[in-house]
């Protein structure tokens, strides 16, 4: 299967730290063909961090895909009668955001974006960045994970001495997990060495 021609939703949440491992992503899918849709949560446009303006991060992702942002829930509902995704990706996906997503909750554009794929049968690519998927959020990820449907970008521990309940998506995967996930399938192993030990 190829990414040409392919409708991809690409939902982003406030994640800020991890925007320059998705960034690159976005790419490679535009490069392979792909039309992206680019959807954000309120906190992405609205938020300044040390990694960036919330207006920068949206104007970067637009001027990327060619396509302006879908910033409402209102603009987000149509992803699922009227114009139908082949694939709804969310990277970097909050702990936040991932609860909800667990918990039937639809209060962000992202999240309505995905409930409107799954609608339609279409696949849900998920590439978490949480510091507590170990810890309280590990009932939600594990829901998710056992939701048809939905499909991981293989993650693991990025600092399990000082972190040891946060886990990220290796990102460089997410093409992949795109392509199987459109053919039903999970890209394997799901659970990846995020860590190096330098010593």
């Amino acid at each position: 299967m190829s990414l040409k021609g392919k409708r991809i939703g690409f939902g982003l949440t406030g994640s800020h730290c991890t925007y320059d491992a998705v960034f690159p992503e976005i790419e490679r899918l535009v490069l392979a063909g792909a039309e992206v849709l680019p959807v954000v949560t309120f906190t992405v446009k609205s938020t300044e961090t040390r990694f960036g303006k919330g207006e920068d991060w949206v104007q970067r992702i637009e001027d990327l895909t060619g396509n302006k942002v879908i910033d409402s829930i209102v603009k987000a509902e149509p992803l699922g009668p009227k114009i139908p995704l082949d694939c709804m990706v969310i990277a970097p996906l909050t702990g936040n955001t991932m609860s909800k997503f667990a918990n039937a909750m639809t209060d962000s554009p992202v999240l309505m974006a995905a409930k409107a794929t799954l609608r339609n049968g279409k696949p849900v690519v998920l590439g978490i960045s949480t510091n507590d998927a170990l810890g309280l959020n590990g009932v939600n990820l594990m829901r998710l994970m056992a939701t048809k449907n939905i499909y991981f970008i293989p993650y693991g521990q990025d600092d399990p001495v000082k972190k040891p309940n946060s886990m990220v998506a290796r990102m460089t995967a997410l093409s992949d997990t795109v392509l199987n996930a459109m053919e039903g399938k999970q890209l394997q192993p799901v659970l990846v060495e995020r860590y190096k030990d330098e010593s």
